[in-house]
């Protein structure tokens, strides 16, 4: 059987994901800072399951962790990475700048090097980064956010290109959601193509089979993203 190792299983996609990948027969390692939910969820799937508390903002400490829970599953095929967080902040504020940073950057940038350092000594792998529709523009509610997830679309490219300079078989996956129907987009009015969280893992594992360098989710997405690219300021400041 495949295994997985799903980061930020508590909820949302993340968690969907790992229900998707159970029914495929994958051994799933459920990584989370809320082990009441992971252990839910173990209850809930229907394959074997590891679980780990892992909180990716405390990175030295996560990266420890997510090398021990590799070893504990004897290898690993494919490693999601899918933990974010986001506020609605009008008003300059460091503290929650500072988490989302911590999280979304730091921690996804730790994570995604254990997971690469792994699979270039097995010699193959797959690394699915959570992105999001959000990294091709700019917000005053959201700045960090938006911010945060141009990097993690940025650093997926180059890292990319880096394990192909090194000739290992490691494929890189970016996920570019719009909005998704979880607890993170709840305190936000006005959305519009919002997909159940559900719909949104189904069509991940579609590119993850598919071995997909990008996918937007929903796919209506792809449309959305070429007119935020050409869009002028003007326009794009009030979205």
């Amino acid at each position: 059987m495949k295994k997985a190792i799903v980061i930020g299983a508590t909820s949302g996609i993340g968690r969907e994901l790992a229900k998707v990948l159970a029914k495929n027969n994958y051994i799933v390692g459920l990584v989370g800072r809320r082990v009441n939910l992971l252990t839910e969820l173990q209850k809930e799937i229907q394959s074997k399951a590891h679980i780990k508390r892992i909180d990716i903002s405390e990175t030295e400490k996560a990266m420890t962790l997510l090398e021990e829970l590799i070893k504990e599953m004897n290898g690993i095929d494919l490693i999601i990475i899918s933990s974010a967080v986001s506020f609605q902040e009008p008003k300059l504020n460091w503290e929650k700048d500072k988490q989302i940073i911590d999280v979304n950057v730091s921690g996804f940038v730790a994570m995604a090097n254990v997971a690469g350092k792994a699979f270039c000594k097995q010699g193959y792998g797959h690394i699915v980064g959570i992105s999001s529709i959000a990294n091709l523009k700019y917000s005053k509610r959201s700045t960090a956010y938006c911010a945060s997830k141009a990097f993690v679309s940025n650093y997926l490219k180059g890292f990319r290109e880096k394990l192909i300079k090194l000739g290992v078989k490691v494929h890189v996956t970016e996920v570019l959601p719009g909005p998704v129907d979880t607890p993170m987009i709840q305190s936000k009015k006005g959305m519009f193509w919002v997909a159940t969280a559900r719909k949104a893992a189904k069509q991940i594992y579609g590119a993850i089979k598919n071995k997909k360098r990008k996918v937007y989710i929903t796919k209506r997405w792809s449309i959305a993203a070429l007119l935020l690219k050409i869009m002028p300021d003007f326009i794009k400041r009030n979205i």
